[in-house]
């Protein structure tokens, strides 16, 4: 308990209690790692979309607020809090300008980094560290800045309120192993209620048959001296410019094999600001590469067109939910890389950014060359897969994140878990309620009697039943039950 940074009888009253707690959450569970951006590596870096990620569970599993539904857009709002309070910065680049106020975006494209405090304890010049959690609780509470007030406050305007004196356990943690498979398990029985399979084979063994398609080199892999500064080349350019499209264009291109980046590094024209050929020659090889490339949603093909029949139907809420989910089980590798060429062809498509082609409309042409590179399904026809892929275009800044819903049953389970009782029983996606002998017993007796008058009622009142073929099927039910003949007709 000590190394939270206080003891749970002197801990703060009110919203700093919660705000701390959330905190060493987000410090202790995102993934903080070395990342690129537009081709420039940045370290120690995690992406606001799994910020929301975590801080979501958290609030849910600890019931802060009671049974209180919370919008991820209202989670977004704590993470704005946060950095605003400096409890992390956003990474420089382009996206924000110096004399803009920095705005957290709930995307797996914004880089962020924990914010850093001289060392009290050593000596002067040396480096400067990261807060340990128990550091920066006790910062957050002796700070002239933040305010158990400010902090009530905070909440009141979220429209959330904590609940009295939380009492979670908040020190008990469990494997990773554990809470990776309650995702993978509530993920599959989330996906089973949303859309109907005809086969369960390639979700049941999910988990073992994900396939890992091997990923061209990367920038730290190539040992190459003239690779390494063809990609420092496009990495210059890309960092002189403020084009959207050429800075998703560029992206893509970590994923392309390093003779394809030569040769598109060489053949730039000869102006630098002729963007218009930069932006033909890179549409022109990214998609060349990925005509030829194995598609990215290889996995779960039966859950495809069950997307498709929904989306068919005008169930574009569940279809987006549903594929949420379909790309919560994709591998890491794959999600990534698909995030990246969704982002492009969305920027591409737009009618009013670079002409594709002269007789065809932006969108129809990404269309046509990137849709094998994401499905290939032959059991999938030509229209639903276009309707698949324009779909996934249209929405490609939501279908990365994580349904609330998906969040919540998630956190109940693992409170289960962490609490010692059945997750199964309290939690998860039940498709059957047990109930004890004498309920059983009950409610057969009475739905088979209410079914019973129901048939009979249905002999009685059909007026095209032959009056003799009437008399003969009420004396057959009589004669087996004439308990339920009397009832309906009296004696």
């Amino acid at each position: 308990r000590q190394e939270f940074g206080f003891s749970v009888a002197q801990k703060p009253f009110g919203a700093t209690y919660v705000w701390s707690s959330i905190i060493n959450t987000l410090q202790t569970q995102v993934e903080v790692k070395k990342r690129r951006h537009r081709l420039k590596r940045h370290n120690d870096c995690f992406v606001g979309s799994e910020a929301v990620d975590v801080i979501f569970s958290h609030l849910l599993q600890n019931k802060y607020f009671g049974d209180v539904d919370i919008p991820r857009a209202k989670v977004v709002r704590v993470c704005q809090a946060l950095m605003d309070y400096k409890v992390f910065e956003a990474v420089p680049t382009k996206v924000f300008g110096k004399d803009k106020k920095p705005t957290f975006e709930d995307s797996s494209s914004s880089l962020y980094r924990f914010t850093t405090i001289p060392n009290q304890d050593s000596e002067s010049g040396k480096e400067n560290k990261l807060y340990s959690p128990s550091r920066y609780a006790d910062a957050l509470f002796k700070s002239s800045d933040i305010k158990s007030a400010s902090l009530e406050e905070l909440w009141e305007n979220l429209s959330l309120k904590p609940a009295n004196s939380p009492h979670v356990n908040i020190f008990a943690t469990l494997s990773p192993q554990v809470i990776n498979e309650v995702w993978q398990e509530e993920t599959i029985g989330r996906l089973l209620q949303l859309v109907d399979l005809p086969l369960l084979d390639s979700l049941l063994k999910q988990q073992e048959v994900v396939p890992k398609v091997p990923q061209p080199k990367r920038q730290s892999d190539v040992v190459n001296s003239s690779n390494y500064l063809d990609r420092g080349i496009l990495k210059a350019y890309s960092d002189s410019q403020e084009d959207e499209w050429l800075s998703a264009a560029i992206d893509c291109l970590e994923y392309l094999p390093d003779q394809m980046v030569v040769e598109i590094s060489r053949s730039f024209p000869e102006q630098p600001d002729r963007t218009d050929l930069v932006k033909e020659l890179l549409f022109d090889a990214i998609g060349r590469y990925y005509s030829s490339r194995k598609p990215l949603l290889n996995h779960l093909c039966d859950v495809h067109n069950g997307i498709a029949e929904l989306l068919v139907n005008g169930k574009t809420e569940i279809a987006l939910e549903a594929t949420q989910l379909l790309l919560k089980l994709l591998d890491f590798q794959n999600r990534e890389e698909f995030r990246r060429l969704l982002y492009f062809m969305a920027v591409a498509a737009h009618p009013s950014e670079f002409k594709l082609q002269k007789e065809s409309d932006n969108r129809m042409v990404v269309k046509r060359i990137f849709s094998k590179a994401i499905v290939d399904n032959k059991n999938l026809s030509k229209g639903k897969t276009d309707l698949l892929v324009l779909f996934l275009m249209d929405h490609q800044k939501d279908v990365f994140k994580i349904p609330g819903t998906l969040h919540k049953i998630v956190s109940v389970k693992l409170m289960a878990i962490q609490n010692g009782r059945d997750p199964n029983r309290d939690a998860g996606y039940i498709y059957c309620q047990r109930i004890d002998q004498r309920d059983y017993s009950s409610n057969t007796q009475k739905t088979t009697k209410d079914e019973l008058l129901n048939l009979l009622k249905t002999i009685d009142e059909d007026s095209k039943l032959p009056a003799k073929e009437k008399k003969k099927l009420l004396g057959q039910f009589y004669k087996c039950h004439p308990d339920i003949f009397i009832e309906y007709f009296g004696n």
